[in-house]
């Protein structure tokens, strides 16, 4: 990982922190609460030691959510803007990163896929797919 601290942030940029040291995990989750709560096929997180990660600004617009039946997983958004936003463990032994929400490089790269026996339907893997490197051509009806 990088030396510096890695930032991320909001989509209204009323939130941000900062993460130094290791991240480790960085893996795609296709679990339905990950798919719930991005509103995706799969979540994108890397873990963080609390002692490693430091609200910046806003800390006061972020409010986390903790399903009753769940053991671990909890979620955390903007109450600005409602970006996801990182959120501490039920046990509180690691934060939770989305990587979307991150402004820098992390430099680590995700390792794999979780829960795949429980993915969307619909999914079908972004390799499989065509790509753009913008809008793609107009269909002609």
């Amino acid at each position: 990982m990088k030396e510096s601290p890695v930032v991320g942030s909001c989509l209204c940029g009323k939130v941000s922190y900062s993460l130094t040291g290791d991240m480790g995990i960085f893996q795609y989750c296709h679990c339905s609460r990950c798919r719930k709560f991005t509103g995706s096929a799969h979540a994108s997180n890397l873990f963080a030691r609390p002692d490693e990660f430091t609200w910046i600004s806003g800390e006061e617009l972020v409010q986390q959510y903790e399903p009753e039946d769940t053991k671990y997983f909890a979620t955390a958004f903007c109450k600005t803007c409602g970006s996801s936003l990182p959120w501490s463990s039920k046990g509180g032994n690691v934060i939770v990163i989305p990587a979307g929400t991150l402004d820098d490089d992390p430099v680590t790269r995700p390792k794999w896929n979780i829960f795949c026996a429980s993915k969307a339907e619909w999914y079908v893997d972004s390799a499989d797919l065509p790509h753009h490197d913008e809008l793609p051509p107009r269909v002609k009806k």
